[in-house]
């Protein structure tokens, strides 16, 4: 894994981890505490898709220039 990923990684683990903690310490009911975690790990799921859509990019776009690099020295 490239340092990049492992920070990413890291902080939404680090995120996660964090609000969990946060809404178990919470004096809310269980009911609503369930939908908070339930919407928590929707959006963090949705971003981190998003991050790595970024990063596929990204290493395509990486990917195509080193292509053209090798057919010019090819050529």
């Amino acid at each position: 894994m490239k340092k990049e990923t492992k920070i990413i990684v890291g902080v939404l683990a680090g995120a996660a981890l964090g609000a969990t903690i946060a809404l178990a310490l919470s004096s809310d009911s269980s009911n609503d505490l369930r939908g908070k975690l339930s919407d928590f790990f929707a959006d963090l799921l949705d971003s981190s898709k998003d991050k790595l859509a970024g990063l596929a990019d990204r290493a395509s776009d990486v990917a195509d220039k080193v292509k053209d690099k090798i057919a010019e020295v090819k050529a």
